[in-house]
């Protein structure tokens, strides 16, 4: 059976997978970045008060909201984190958009 021929990569060149892990070990857990239990029940709490996806309200949409959403990225500012200001009730959609958006995976 014939074999595929090897790809020639540059020699900083990682694989996806490998890339991910070693972001993932810089950020820490998402108890370290303060996503604990004292996150959860706010969480929780913020979406039964504002339960629909703002985003896809302004496009006339209903949507329920299951993600409580940082409008300015916190980057680890813990006041930042918790001013309910900068929070928006988002779908999963809008947020994984948002956050692509931003280049703010992996930070």
């Amino acid at each position: 059976m014939p074999k595929r021929p090897p790809q020639h990569h540059p020699a900083h060149w990682k694989p996806y997978i490998e890339k991910k892990r070693e972001v993932d070990a810089k950020r820490g857990t998402a108890h370290e970045r303060g996503y604990g239990h004292k996150w959860r029940v706010a969480r929780l709490s913020y979406l039964k008060k504002n339960p629909l996806c703002v985003e896809c309200k302004r496009e006339n949409a209903v949507t329920a909201a299951t993600v409580v959403d940082h409008v300015i990225p916190h980057k680890g500012d813990m006041k930042l984190f918790w001013n309910m200001r900068n929070w928006q009730s988002l779908c999963k959609h809008h947020h994984d958009q948002k956050t692509m958006s931003e280049g703010s995976f992996g930070q």
